[in-house]
């Protein structure tokens, strides 16, 4: 029987400011950024003293680990990185020295996109060697997944409704991207399921806590460049709140799994402020991070990519 393993990919964090012109060299496979686009970015970080990512993202391999061993399928995770430490590569071929020989490989991005999931995977099969691969392409209506939200939107709602005497709304967010990017080509790509991914998210976590009752979506974290990115934005949708004499906001972004700069700096600091100057109280639920049901969802991924690969006929 093949030796089997997980791999769970993120997209990468520094370690210290000094390494972000590096580390947004990889982001950009080498395009180079304004200098105060750099600068920007490092201020970034200097305010929140450093991006847990790349932690968070090994506990939630242990996690996932332990849920699949629980589960009778006793079988190491691994966990690799574009864009930084440790790379794709490198974690590919300790997986060879392992001797493991198939790997369900699912990217912590469920919401699929050329502009992400779709590099991740270019990349592993560029390094796949002699490991047979089972890439999770995406998982944006994994009921787990929509559970693992709702369970950390569920007490974060009430606490704040209570406090505001009211049902407060609910604004869930996902990364932007460039619009150009997720276009159909003609006579070549399709369209990017990416954006109808990110609401069908959306939409799974509202239906499981239905007393939030209407809610809105954005997209967040738009770039400087590149022409048009995806929207509406945080900041309109927050302007139009605050034009309807709502005081009260729960912003939770349901594209991404776990803490990094695109929270806590993008969400805790610039649209908390920003709420802040037109009268509303922006709070959000707290991140995934260690859930153990967001564990569970990425087990029962593996499980049936491990499955898949048990049956292929060689």
């Amino acid at each position: 029987m093949a030796k089997q393993a997980v791999l769970l990919l993120a997209h990468g964090t520094p370690e210290t400011i000094e390494q972000i012109p590096e580390y947004l060299r990889n982001v950009t496979s080498g395009r180079p950024l304004p200098q105060a686009v750099v600068e920007e970015i490092q201020h970034r970080y200097s305010l929140i003293g450093k991006s847990p990512l790349t932690e968070i993202t090994f506990e939630q391999a242990r996690l996932v680990e332990a849920e699949l061993a629980g589960q009778g399928c006793p079988v190491p995770v691994y966990v690799a990185m574009r864009n930084w430490k440790p790379y794709i590569p490198e974690v590919m071929r300790k997986m060879r020295e392992d001797g493991i020989e198939e790997a369900a490989v699912i990217s912590l991005a469920p919401q699929n996109s050329r502009t992400s999931v779709g590099l991740y995977r270019r990349a592993v099969q560029a390094e796949a060697g002699g490991i047979k691969v089972d890439f999770t392409v995406g998982w944006a209506d994994h009921p787990l997944l929509a559970d693992a939200f709702a369970d950390r939107l569920r007490p974060a709602w009430k606490k704040l409704s209570d406090e505001a005497g009211c049902p407060v709304p609910v604004l869930f967010t996902a990364h932007s991207v460039p619009v150009r990017t997720v276009q159909a080509v003609e006579g070549g790509l399709g369209a990017d399921p990416y954006e109808q991914e990110a609401r069908k998210t959306a939409e799974l976590v509202a239906a499981r806590v239905p007393e939030i009752g209407p809610w809105r979506f954005a997209f967040q974290s738009q770039g400087a460049s590149g022409g048009p990115w995806l929207g509406p934005s945080v900041e309109q949708t927050l302007e139009e709140l605050a034009s309807e004499g709502l005081k009260f906001v729960i912003l939770q972004p349901i594209g991404f799994l776990c803490d990094h700069v695109e929270i806590l700096f993008d969400v805790d600091r610039l649209f908390r402020d920003y709420a802040c100057e037109r009268g509303l109280r922006l709070e959000r639920p707290e991140s995934l991070n260690g859930s153990t049901i967001l564990a569970r969802a990425v087990a029962d991924l593996s499980r049936s990519a491990l499955d898949r690969l048990s049956k292929e006929v060689l």
